[in-house]
């Protein structure tokens, strides 16, 4: 199906393939100037029975609502879809890309398997469809570099179904009966925690366990609001130089250290998975929680009215809040089946108007592609409070990718291990971060 807004963009571009052009004006909008395959018809998924093979992220309620959906508009695909956690995602990518590619996949990070020739170049679909349009910091964390680096540059090679923005959710009646407003400085938020803990409310709900290194998540707030962005995601995208273990980096990582030490989080930190973070906040047994807004349709659904939201605050009042915000990427393998039908997902998941409210009510989150939906968000919601988050990161370019994404390997094998150190007592902030910038340099060859 054509967006009309774009149709005439999309017989642009194919006047230009036919013609052998390749290039911008001067000051165009575009945010690649990298030219990929060209795409000189109509992408489809055509009228005869296919199957869609999809790798998805466990409990993605928003990916299955989606394909359902698919199916029900395009009667002739079907779906094989197999679920697996986060990190086993991360980890098997590259073997699955090359054994047993799927058609469709969520890919926490990109720069390994694109550089390995495992990923579909994505600009022919983006200039046929628009996505070169998209928000610049939507799509700069999956264009990938000659070779796989560095990150924000280059041929696209995923794309999102939504934006996302991450920071801190808390119990609004919690916070009421302790005396806690949205704190506007760091020092005000670490008011509200020691607050919190007199109250005997647990201040932070957390999870550390297993394969899953969950305070990556407070540990690069707190970087966001010590140090800039950019810096971050330099290292992040693998930019020549960057270093993780930077004074701003040092400084955040003493910070987490001391809501550790202050008995912040539940002592079971290192045992406790994600649903069973998720329970103790939702059932009141902690009064903040750091997350991302791929949950705010679950809080308001199992804690109306009761669940806020706020952007990790800076170390001086006023300043730009920093903030985790990459969007949730799926890629097309190299080798894929059905690389136009998979393509037609994905942009139909952006510009189909029943696909976008469902990306509101299930997956909580703004739709790429522009403000519109059907399904008008409930003042006074968390969705509405993680939606004008998302507007002021955007404004500000404060957005940053999670420096779990570093790497293919980085997550499993650096940062969790590490932070689970730290919570025992083994390891030292500087410690930490200069273990993780050596397992990184390893990881991309120096």
């Amino acid at each position: 199906m054509q967006r009309p807004d774009l149709h005439r963009a999309r017989l642009a571009v194919v006047a230009l393939a036919l013609l052998g052009i390749g290039c911008a004006a001067p000051g165009s909008d575009l945010t690649s100037t990298v030219d990929g395959p060209a795409v000189v018809s109509e992408p489809s998924c055509g009228t005869e029975p296919l199957t869609l093979r999809a790798r998805f992220e466990t409990g993605s309620a928003l990916a299955g609502a989606l394909a359902d959906e698919f199916t029900r508009q395009h009667p002739n695909v079907t779906w094989d879809i197999r679920e697996e956690q986060f990190d086993v995602l991360t980890r098997n990518a590259p073997r699955v890309l090359a054994d047993d590619p799927p058609d469709l996949m969520r890919l926490p990070q990109v720069s390994d398997v694109a550089g390995a020739g495992l990923l579909r170049d994505l600009d022919g679909y983006a200039r046929w469809f628009g996505w070169d349009r998209l928000p610049e910091s939507q799509t700069r964390p999956l264009r990938v570099g000659p070779g796989g680096g560095p990150r924000g540059e280059g041929p696209l090679y995923a794309t999102g179904l939504s934006t996302s923005v991450t920071g801190f959710f808390y119990d609004e009646e919690l916070a009421a009966r302790i005396g806690v407003r949205e704190p506007t400085t760091l020092a005000e938020l670490d008011d509200a925690l020691a607050r919190a803990q007199r109250a005997g409310v647990t201040p932070l709900a957390g999870f550390n366990g297993g394969a899953t290194g969950g305070l990556t998540f407070p540990l690069q707030s707190l970087m966001g609001a010590y140090g800039s962005p950019e810096e971050i995601d330099d290292w992040t995208f693998q930019r020549p130089g960057a270093r993780i273990d930077t004074p701003a980096g040092v400084e955040a990582a003493r910070h987490l250290a001391r809501w550790l030490a202050a008995g912040y989080f539940d002592p079971d930190l290192n045992a406790t998975d994600y649903a069973r973070m998720m329970d103790r906040f939702i059932s009141g047994r902690a009064l903040f929680m750091v997350n991302g807004d791929w949950e705010s349709a679950t809080l308001d659904r199992r804690m109306p009215g009761r669940a806020g939201f706020f952007l990790t605050p800076p170390l001086r009042a006023g300043e730009p809040r920093a903030a985790m915000a990459g969007p949730p990427s799926f890629g097309i393998a190299a080798r894929a089946e059905h690389p136009d039908c998979a393509a037609v997902f994905l942009d139909w998941a952006v510009s189909d108007p029943v696909a976008r409210d469902l990306v509101v009510r299930v997956g909580g989150a703004r739709p790429l592609g522009g403000a519109a939906t059907s399904s008008p968000v409930e003042p006074g919601s968390v969705t509405a409070a993680t939606f004008a988050a998302t507007d002021e990161v955007l404004a500000h370019d404060t957005a940053m990718d999670f420096i779990a994404n570093a790497t293919g390997s980085v997550y499993a094998r650096s940062w969790t291990p590490q932070l689970q150190q730290l919570v025992e007592g083994e390891q030292t902030p500087e410690g930490l971060l200069a273990r993780v910038q050596a397992d990184y340099l390893d990881q991309i060859g120096g």
